[in-house]
């Protein structure tokens, strides 16, 4: 398999633009603070690729990253479950959110980032919910498993596989372990063939890197 290498093509601020993307895409969804930059980050190799904030809920537009040299994209959605966020602004998240991947065409998977430390939540319940509705295969993923023991990891999996009919894959941005897995795993949902053999290795943690 060649290294994958992600490159911020697009930025959506409607839904129009979300939806009217001609180019096969999988997208991203996790609740705020879930760690999803630095999983974006992690997955890249570079340290900036998807800004960081110690604030949740502060990505508001949709960023398309390009999986160079396969022909698809990642689509990077907004956190939710922001508790500061006003219910306006929640309510237009979530449509928002419902609207992309029910009537996105290109649309192939959903990654569900899930934090590890915490028992299936609402939101992710709800989120996970409507997307089976719709006939969406959903890829649920870890975020954090450098803040948890084995044995709770081995919890979380085996709560969402009955739940989802799926094992999440733990991932650590800050740790760099399970990405070669996730790679792998994203590029079998896009129907793409895998070399096992030559995926790349997850590279050392960077100094100052943070998980948020």
């Amino acid at each position: 398999m060649q290294e994958p290498e992600l490159i911020l093509e697009a930025t959506a601020y409607t839904i129009d633009q979300l939806i009217h993307r001609n180019v096969p895409q999988i997208a991203l969804a996790g609740r705020s603070n879930v760690g999803k930059s630095s999983l974006i980050n992690a997955l890249a190799r570079r340290r900036a690729l998807a800004k960081v904030s110690a604030t949740p809920g502060k990505t508001r537009s949709v960023n398309y990253y390009r999986v160079s040299p396969y022909d698809f994209c990642l689509v990077d959605l907004p956190g939710y479950g922001y508790a500061r966020a006003g219910h306006a602004e929640r309510e237009e998240w979530a449509r928002l959110l419902e609207r992309y991947l029910k009537e996105c065409q290109q649309l192939r998977s959903l990654i569900l980032l899930i934090d590890s430390r915490l028992e299936p939540q609402k939101l992710d319940l709800q989120l996970a919910g409507y997307a089976k509705s719709i006939g969406l295969h959903i890829l649920p993923v870890l975020t954090k498993a450098d803040k948890c023991r084995q044995r709770d990891i081995s919890l979380r999996q085996n709560e969402w596989e009955k739940i989802l009919g799926v094992r999440p894959l733990p991932t650590s941005s800050a740790k760099k372990t399970g990405l070669r897995n996730l790679w792998r795993a994203i590029l079998r949902e896009m129907d793409i063939a895998v070399d096992d053999g030559n995926t790349p290795e997850p590279e050392k943690v960077l100094p100052g890197d943070s998980e948020n």
